[in-house]
């Protein structure tokens, strides 16, 4: 695969099917993450729940109070893509700033 050689629409649906394609990847890794922490903790003698349900950390606690942001741009290609604005930004807006548009292109109106 030649990235050089596709058109911007071949691009961007490269970019979506990755993005599925590390969706589902993090859904599996984490269901077998799970399985195994279930595992050890039936060798302990305890099920994942009852070692789960401790009470939360001062920092869990803390994370919990503060607020979260409402997302301020939008992936034109696909409206369930949003982003605050704050931290990274997210391939699809990067690859819409690399083809000329510009933050504000972006914003959720």
């Amino acid at each position: 695969m030649n990235l050089r050689t596709m058109t911007l629409k071949q691009l961007y649906k490269l970019l979506k099917d990755v993005e599925n394609a590390i969706q589902a990847a993090k859904s599996r890794e984490l269901e077998l993450a799970k399985k195994k922490l279930e595992k050890e903790a039936q060798k302990l003698g305890y099920s994942l729940s009852e070692l789960l349900d401790s009470p939360p950390s001062k920092e869990t606690a803390q994370r919990a109070l503060r607020k979260s942001v409402a997302p301020k741009y939008q992936n034109p290609a696909n409206h369930d893509e949003t982003w605050t604005g704050r931290g990274r930004k997210p391939l699809w807006g990067q690859a819409a700033l690399n083809a000329g548009k510009s933050l504000q292109d972006l914003e959720i109106s």
